[in-house]
């Protein structure tokens, strides 16, 4: 199962990214993560990753890219992937592709989930206050909503002309959420 998680900050998808990686037995690939780690660790990539955050950017391209190629390239991939947070750009997808190629494996779906703006502020919001987390401020959080509009949500086109796209409701319990994304991942299979 090679799959893509997206949807706008705040949707849910380090939840549920956890949650389908361990039902499918592949491992979660987040960008987020890595690059927190990174500016935890203090390397030069996580220093770069850390200025564009804190202002609501997207890290740049080729930077992303790297990362992704060579962990895409790593052993416990070979059986499945679940991206998380990339591609976040139709460049970035077009990469993705000749990753894909090189690998000699196909894309098997991506999933959006989906919620309102409002809810994804409250919710990035409460996750700042409960974690400590100082990159989700309310401005920042409105920034990167901007920029998903703007850079990613075109994507979602591009995945459903090409048939691999299903977007699923964020909304709600948590495992009714799962439920949804289990169901539209089956449907995923058949096609």
């Amino acid at each position: 199962m090679r799959l893509i998680l997206m949807g706008p900050p705040g949707a849910g998808k380090g939840t549920q990214a956890a949650r389908i990686a361990d039902r499918y037995g592949v491992p979660p690939i987040s960008t987020g993560d890595i690059f927190r780690e990174n500016v935890a660790a203090g390397t030069p990539l996580g220093t770069l990753a850390d200025r564009y955050m804190r202002a609501g950017e997207y890290v740049p391209d080729d930077v992303t890219d790297a990362m992704v190629s060579d962990r895409l390239a790593q052993p416990d991939c070979r059986p499945g992937f679940l991206l998380d947070g990339y591609p976040r750009t139709l460049q970035q997808v077009k990469q993705l592709d000749a990753m894909l190629t090189d690998l000699d494996v196909r894309l098997d779906g991506v999933l959006v989930l989906t919620a309102g703006a409002d809810e994804l502020v409250q919710r990035l919001l409460d996750r700042a206050r409960a974690q400590g987390r100082a990159d989700d401020t309310e401005p920042v959080i409105r920034r990167r909503q901007a920029v998903y509009l703007q850079e990613t949500a075109p994507l979602t086109a591009e995945y459903a002309a090409r048939g691999v796209l299903a977007e699923v409701d964020g909304t709600g319990r948590v495992d009714h959420v799962t439920d949804r994304i289990h169901t539209a991942i089956s449907r995923l299979r058949r096609r």
